[in-house]
């Protein structure tokens, strides 16, 4: 578990990641900026209305809602996007560090897309529901072990999907839940910090190659 996550730090400093991260914060940060455009525009429709105090406490209101949701939406939704290009970067880690064993099928694009969608989706949900309780300390513990579990599983069976079929992939995962559940601890207790959260869906990526790369060594 420690070399995997010594050599995904390490393959964070590769141009290919961290052209993935600039491309994925770019659409993330386009997405906001279409929404707060949005809020404009709906602002000036309600400027016809003759209750200004309305339109105040509105104006007061959104904008506090809009930092909120930059604050701590800004990871999953950098997440989502993420997810179009991680099968790309889990090819390029296993041809970096694995050569000489049998290339990885890339998922089909349809399935990429699905997987990404379906992962970013239920983290996005998740990290929204647990809004009310981040603050508190039992809310910060449940979040972490949420995404521990949602992390671990999904990035883990995107790796494994590269080598065997996607009922194998899940078994593969059941026969070391424990030791990958522990292991996505890790890129959870990362995704709470500020702009530390950005990496973890290419850091998590390349870390469960290489702990799949290992329990499937293991396994022999």
């Amino acid at each position: 578990m420690l070399k995997s996550a010594i050599l995904a730090v390490g393959d964070l400093m590769s141009k290919d990641f961290q052209g993935v991260l600039l491309k994925s914060i770019g659409l993330a940060v386009a997405l906001f900026i279409l929404i707060f455009a949005g809020v404009e525009a709906l602002f000036w429709f309600l400027q016809f209305l003759p209750w200004t105090w309305a339109q105040d406490l509105l104006a007061v209101a959104a904008g506090l809602g809009l930092i909120v949701l930059f604050f701590f939406l800004m990871a999953p939704v950098t997440a989502l996007f993420a997810g179009l290009y991680l099968d790309d970067i889990a090819g390029k880690v296993e041809a970096q560090h694995y050569g000489r064993d049998a290339v990885g099928a890339g998922l089909s694009g349809l399935t990429a897309v699905k997987v990404s969608l379906q992962f970013g989706l239920l983290v996005l949900l998740i990290n929204i529901l647990a809004l009310p309780f981040v603050l508190t300390g039992v809310g910060a513990i449940l979040l972490i072990v949420i995404n521990a579990y949602l992390i671990s599983r999904e990035y883990f069976e995107m790796a494994a999907m590269r080598h065997m079929a996607v009922q194998d992939a899940r078994d593969f995962r059941k026969d070391n839940a424990a030791s990958i559940f522990v292991a996505g601890f890790l890129p959870a207790v990362m995704a709470l910090f500020p702009l530390v959260n950005l990496l973890v869906p290419l850091f998590a990526t390349s870390y469960f190659v290489h702990m799949f790369k290992a329990l499937q060594r293991s396994s022999v």
